[in-house]
């Protein structure tokens, strides 16, 4: 499996805290708050593969674009970042090696204290 962080995400995604659209929750929330397989269904039939794709951190060279399987480490909801859910991709990057995308990870956490 080959897979890397996903700059355009990365880059969405730092907008978005600038903007203000971030969730500052609590570290074990993710679970409540990351989005659903009938909500990333409706994103994409309504959004297409491009906007969903920014919603991830990592894609995966293994799976095509068009399947949601090209797309890991999730942090949103589709509206707005949440820290509970960079907090979980961060650990979950370490855990298996990816520390590119790892690190870009620990830069979106301190851009959310920060503020």
């Amino acid at each position: 499996m080959t897979v890397k962080l996903n700059k355009k995400a990365f880059d969405h995604a730092k907008h978005l805290i600038g903007d203000g659209k971030v969730v500052k929750d609590n570290r074990d929330a993710w679970s409540e708050h990351a989005p659903d397989t009938k909500d990333e269904n409706d994103f994409l039939d309504k959004h297409g593969h491009a906007e969903y794709s920014k919603w991830f951190l990592g894609v995966d060279d293994e799976h095509p674009k068009d399947q949601k399987g090209h797309y890991k480490f999730p942090i949103g909801d589709f509206r707005k970042i949440h820290r509970c859910g960079v907090i979980s991709a961060e650990s979950r990057a370490g855990q298996y090696n990816h520390d590119d995308i790892r690190d870009a990870l620990k830069k979106l956490l301190e851009k959310i204290d920060e503020d």
